[in-house]
């Protein structure tokens, strides 16, 4: 019997190109397609495009999201391919498979006045509360995401000129840092971090109340947990955070290629849809806020 899972995995690891959190994404969701294969007493060598869709319509009764859907059948894509280098099959039953397309919806973002909210609720006399500042400043500060926030270095910030060092698998990028951001790092670092790192600390920017390296998740329930307490009902994640920093420097005159090289798009179709957001947004303000939108006719 063979370990699928197991044999994808170290396949995974070989294929450099991939990142951490693709590798970890695509491991997850073909464990459930295999354990969902194990309920129909079939193995992945034996199902067709008929049980792959069965599977995408299992996602779609438990209210998956279309992009969480999206993502199960590229991983199973994926899983398939290697499946065919291995001799194992002689074709891909996931590739016949459609999605039908759902309707783009754009981005959540942070009025100005919620992003400086969220920053004041951090206590920064004690360790964790300064920590905390420290990243969802430097966070709304430069746009990066939460996977390479956690993975910064001590090194990648340099606090004298206020440059941030965002390194990633297509090379190093270079953001500058607004003045208040560069003081709650410079206050995390010198006064607080050490109080918290421990021998697993390394040089690890951020670490956790156990001396390690922050986790992503870690992260993402900090700022869950602040957006309660300053009474933000939005649905806010990390990304949140980066998709208010576009949609602000946009609103104040940045060029969406300077966006693109700051947020680290390969494709500048990723930075167009904050456009989208602009208009959106100017829109809503304008029957909100205009004396005449605001009256109903009749």
């Amino acid at each position: 019997m063979y370990d699928f899972h197991s044999m994808f995995a170290q396949y995974l690891m070989e294929q450099k190109a991939n990142s951490a959190n693709t590798r970890e994404s695509y491991l997850r969701d073909v464990q459930y397609f295999l354990e969902f294969l194990g309920r129909l007493d079939i193995t992945p060598l034996e199902a067709d495009e008929r049980d792959i869709q069965a599977f995408v319509q299992h996602l779609a009764d438990l209210k998956r999201s279309t992009t969480t859907i999206s993502r199960n059948l590229a991983s199973i894509r994926c899983f398939y391919k290697f499946l065919i280098m291995q001799g194992l099959v002689d074709h891909n039953p996931a590739k016949a498979v459609k999605l039908e397309k759902a309707e783009k919806k754009l981005p959540q973002v942070l009025l100005g006045e919620e992003i400086e909210l969220l920053l004041a609720q951090p206590d920064i006399t004690e360790p964790k509360g300064c920590r905390d500042k420290a990243m969802l400043e430097l966070l709304y500060a430069t746009g990066i995401r939460a996977s390479e926030l956690i993975n910064l270095n001590i090194q990648d910030i340099n606090l004298r000129s206020g440059v941030l060092y965002c390194r990633g698998s297509k090379g190093v990028r270079s953001i500058p840092i607004y003045p208040s951001a560069v003081v709650a790092v410079s206050d995390y670092i010198y006064r607080m971090r050490g109080l918290i790192a421990g021998p697993d600390s390394g040089e690890a920017l951020f670490v956790n109340l156990n001396g390690g390296r922050l986790t992503r998740q870690g992260f993402w329930k900090i700022v869950k947990g602040y957006a309660v307490e300053a009474g933000i009902t939005k649905e806010i994640t990390p990304h949140t955070i980066r998709h208010s920093f576009a949609l602000h420097l946009l609103e104040n005159g940045a060029s969406v290629k300077d966006i693109q090289t700051m947020m680290g798009h390969a494709d500048i179709s990723s930075t167009q849809v904050y456009v989208q957001l602009l208009d959106s947004h100017v829109n809503q303000v304008y029957h909100d806020c205009h004396p005449k939108a605001q009256r109903k006719l009749g």
